[in-house]
């Protein structure tokens, strides 16, 4: 499983640690993931996703992951946040 934001596409990056005697080696930085369950307030249903601590707050800043999807671009999502981003888009036609 790549190690990759479901929402907001943030993945890992590459960097130097850098001693003392200022050599420098490579490492890598990952982004803090955590499974979480959020609640699609249109659907009525709850979706399992990966998402980066960063990417939670953003969603929450948002108003809820309804109206993060439909603001955010389909190039950031994954196949299973675009899942549902079609769905909230076919509900939103259905209702008006």
């Amino acid at each position: 499983m790549s190690r990759i934001c479901e929402l907001t596409g943030k993945g890992r990056q590459v960097g130097h640690n850098v001693s003392h005697a200022n050599n420098k080696t490579k490492r890598v930085f990952l982004p803090n993931l955590q499974n979480v369950t959020l609640l699609s307030e249109k659907l009525g249903r709850s979706f399992k996703f990966r998402v980066s601590t960063a990417g939670l707050r953003s969603v929450e800043h948002n108003g809820g992951l309804d109206n993060w999807l439909l603001k955010t671009n389909d190039d950031k999502l994954s196949a299973n946040a675009l899942k549902v981003k079609r769905e909230l888009k076919k509900a939103s036609k259905e209702a008006a």
